[in-house]
């Protein structure tokens, strides 16, 4: 019987004074989920890291700090807007305070040729290059807190205070899974009675 292999893990830490992981069903005064989405946890993982041929497929995300809302006021004037309109205010409740840490396991996207010859582990290359430059704090670009706009005050390697809120429990009805399932290929899915259990929520697929 052959031995398992053990996954490649990553993980960080991200904080900020402003977040919004939109709920779709809250149409055009939107409100937060409680959390980010699995699709918005990925795109933090590849702007701080990326290869190829491997992905960081986020597996879970620890709130730690409590849920505020708050009211937050936009002027929108994006591709929504009549045509020939002066820009509008664009409404909608956000989380304050933030503090989250987010973790994930490097998985293959694309298998090599047969042909090929392999001379580089691709989910350790991934995994390395994510451990080091979230060490340097190098990135693509910007992680965000769900909106372009919220930018995080930190992102790094877990710190020794921050603490889990366990005394979170809540379960969403439905949440947002994934926008996309393939390249420019948009196709939404959800998952129903996503339980958030002592400030731990779990992307199971």
């Amino acid at each position: 019987m052959s031995k398992k292999t053990k996954p490649y893990e990553v993980k960080f830490e991200i904080a900020g004074p402003a977040a919004m992981f939109t709920r779709p069903d809250t149409g055009a005064t939107p409100i937060s989920y409680p959390a980010p989405t699995y699709s918005a946890a990925k795109g933090m993982f590849e702007s701080i890291a990326r290869v190829k041929s491997a992905y960081i497929k986020p597996t879970k995300v620890e709130i730690c700090a409590p849920i505020h809302y708050h009211r937050y006021t936009n002027n929108y004037h994006g591709p929504l807007r009549k045509s020939g309109t002066d820009n509008f205010q664009l409404f909608a409740t956000i989380l304050t305070n933030v503090c989250y840490r987010i973790y994930g396991i490097v998985e293959e996207l694309d298998l090599p040729n047969n042909n090929d010859v392999i001379t580089t582990n691709h989910l350790h290359l991934l995994q390395d290059k994510f451990i080091k430059r979230l060490r340097n704090g190098k990135w693509y670009h910007v992680p965000c807190l769900g909106w372009k706009e919220f930018t995080p005050t930190y992102v790094g390697l877990f710190r020794e205070e921050t603490k889990v809120e366990e005394s979170i429990e809540q379960i969403i009805p439905s949440m947002l899974f994934s926008v996309f399932s393939g390249p420019n290929k948009y196709d939404p899915s959800y998952k129903q009675d996503v339980w958030i259990k002592k400030g731990v929520l779990e992307y199971v697929e």
